[in-house]
């Protein structure tokens, strides 16, 4: 299937406590690292659009399934998924590849591992392109307790983590419909239907809005997550109050040259505080939903491209 869809191939990386599923190309550009980290429920090949733009501007291309996904380890221990251990994961892939430092892009959950690389091991990264997901500022209460106080019990965020499996064996269960469901766009608005809304989409019969993907796509999305399941990538959901807590005395300013993309029929809410803590940002809009880089793929490679062009590491 990766072949067809002309994806790199995967090799397996050994990190000690784990070993990640990673995609690479442009090895003849070595010396010049850019890392693409996906989201929920994503996998590396939700980047395959951008892998032959960036080869083609001068990028040695890494593009890993983070832990939990496709092929790479799923620790069972919920927490061997927070911030610091996504973050070391994506460290130690730069060492595994020679590098001190690399460009990162992330989208969704990945931007937020972006975020937490650069306040934690922040000499591991030149610069940042995120979509989707602006900076989450660390508030006076953790981040899930915050958001079961706003948005109720079935937010799904919530219910991630006050009924662990619940919503791992639905999503299992109906796994094509709920890919093939989720992965849309041009979505109509319309009022959110009680319950839990990941549930509601994996039993859904008739989905809303247009597919983003074809169907030999969206194959490649269900056959790995048929394999793997789903629980890994919820337990990311599962530390956000851990997270929180290991945050509590590290610099919140993010100084490094950052690009942030919104997709502007994204629901999640734009960031008003985004230049307090990511000073040196520029942002650009994109007018598509949540999954941006599949959605807009010729829009995006044109904003990452611009904006790297414009942002030498090594200016003449």
């Amino acid at each position: 299937m990766l072949k067809q869809t002309h994806f790199p191939e995967a090799t397996l990386v050994d990190l000690g406590d784990v070993q990640l599923e990673v995609f690479e190309a442009g090895q003849q550009n070595a010396g010049n690292p850019i890392m693409l980290c996906h989201g929920w429920p994503e996998l590396a090949f939700s980047w395959r659009h951008q892998v032959p733009a960036l080869v083609d501007a001068g990028y040695h291309v890494i593009v890993p399934n983070q832990r939990g996904y496709g092929r790479s380890s799923s620790p069972t221990e919920v927490t061997e998924y927070d911030i610091r251990h996504l973050t070391s994961d994506l460290a130690g892939l730069l060492e595994h590849f020679g590098y001190q430092d690399a460009t990162f892009v992330g989208h969704d959950w990945g931007a937020m591992v972006v975020w937490g690389l650069a306040m934690l091991h922040p000499r591991r990264v030149k610069q940042i392109i995120n979509l989707a997901l602006p900076y989450q500022a660390r508030g006076q209460v953790p981040w899930i307790e915050l958001m079961e106080q706003l948005l109720g019990p079935d937010n799904y965020f919530v219910h991630f983590n006050r009924k662990p499996g619940v919503a791992d064996a639905v999503l299992e269960q109906n796994t094509r419909q709920f890919l093939a469901n989720l992965y849309r766009k041009n979505l109509p608005r319309r009022e959110p239907e009680p319950g839990m809304q990941m549930m509601n989409l994996a039993r859904a019969e008739k989905p809303f809005g247009d597919p983003i993907m074809s169907n030999d796509e969206l194959a490649v999305f269900v056959d790995s997550f048929q394999a793997s399941g789903f629980s890994g990538g919820i337990n990311w959901y599962r530390n956000l109050d851990r997270n929180w807590h290991l945050l509590a005395d590290v610099d919140p300013v993010i100084e490094h040259r950052t690009l942030m993309i919104y997709g502007d029929r994204d629901t999640i809410p734009k960031s008003e505080t985004l230049v307090d803590f990511v000073p040196n940002v520029d942002v650009t809009h994109l007018d598509c939903g949540h999954w941006i880089q599949q959605e807009l793929p010729e829009q995006t490679n044109a904003s990452i491209l611009n904006w790297l062009q414009r942002n030498p590491l090594h200016p003449a």
